[in-house]
């Protein structure tokens, strides 16, 4: 089931299945990746409650091994309708048989996407329903038309709101965070995009300076930015010659390399206590230029 949002001359479409954004456009322009299989069949998934990959695609929780795909499960599952307006609408995933089968805990995952003109919300909220406490990881994984106007794909670029270390991890084949670190040609704040880029898989910005970064096309002065709350990491991915970049961000990341331990231990997983809610938040916004 797909439900509409409306502001002014801005819209956007969220999909029960997974509580993904489907579509986000304002200025007169679509924004978001569109899904096209060709290249990648999604949009923007919800990634819970691992990001990333894990080692061997399974997680060790109570001393027992069990599978758990790349970036969790939610992005499987349907999601409640919980509340909606014109502008807005809240979805709900409530732990479940299924998913205790390979993540053993109760929880609650909320989304609420509110447009408003040109700025898209995205509040997420992590509720541990369970008696222990829970480790999760969580990520917002958009991608937009790259291009999305008729500035020529070679003139965008990525500006970052603080200078980030041009040094970033290695990813493995299989998905996980090497020590190995390697070279990004970025100059102050800005990162020139180029398909060369996303030949080594995607480029992790782990423990980032900025809380924002935005997708620029060129000079023309029209870019998306994607603010962050209570978020760590930032990421971006593609594929040689796709037509579209994810601008991502994390609370979590894949697994180190050799790391074989329990999901307690795992790096930069995140623990609620029982009871306890964690807020989290993502701010889209499109500048046409003038």
């Amino acid at each position: 089931m797909l439900v509409d949002l409306e502001s002014g001359a801005s819209r956007a479409c969220v999909d029960l299945r997974g509580g993904e954004l489907r579509s986000w456009s304002a200025g007169g322009n679509e924004l978001l990746w569109h899904g096209d299989p060709v290249w990648w069949d999604q949009s923007a998934p919800i990634l819970f409650p691992i990001v990333g990959w894990a080692g061997g695609s399974q997680i060790l929780v109570d001393g027992s091994r069990r599978p758990m795909a790349v970036h969790g499960f939610a992005r499987q599952h349907e999601f409640a309708l919980s509340g909606r307006d014109r502008a807005s609408v809240t979805l709900t995933l409530t732990s479940n048989r299924e998913t205790r089968k390979v993540y053993p805990f109760w929880f609650q995952l909320s989304v609420t996407y509110a447009l408003a003109g040109s700025t898209l919300m995205v509040n997420f909220s992590v509720e541990n329903l369970d008696r222990r406490n829970m480790p999760y990881a969580l990520g917002f994984h958009p991608a937009f038309h790259w291009p999305f106007n008729d500035v020529p794909r070679h003139e965008y670029k990525i500006r970052f709101e603080a200078e980030e270390s041009p040094l970033v991890p290695e990813v493995t084949p299989d998905g996980l965070i090497s020590a190995r670190r390697r070279l990004l040609p970025i100059k102050g704040r800005i990162l020139d995009l180029a398909d060369e880029l996303f030949a080594s898989d995607a480029m992790c910005f782990l423990d980032a300076k900025s809380g924002s970064f935005s997708l620029d096309a060129g000079s023309s002065g029209s870019s998306i930015t994607l603010q962050t709350t209570a978020f760590r990491h930032l990421a971006l991915w593609s594929r040689p010659g796709a037509p579209f970049v994810s601008m991502e961000t994390w609370t979590g990341h894949s697994d180190p390399e050799g790391f074989t331990g329990d999901l307690f231990e795992k790096p930069s997983m995140r623990i609620l206590a029982p009871g306890e809610t964690a807020d989290h938040c993502v701010r889209l916004s499109f500048r046409r230029a003038d």
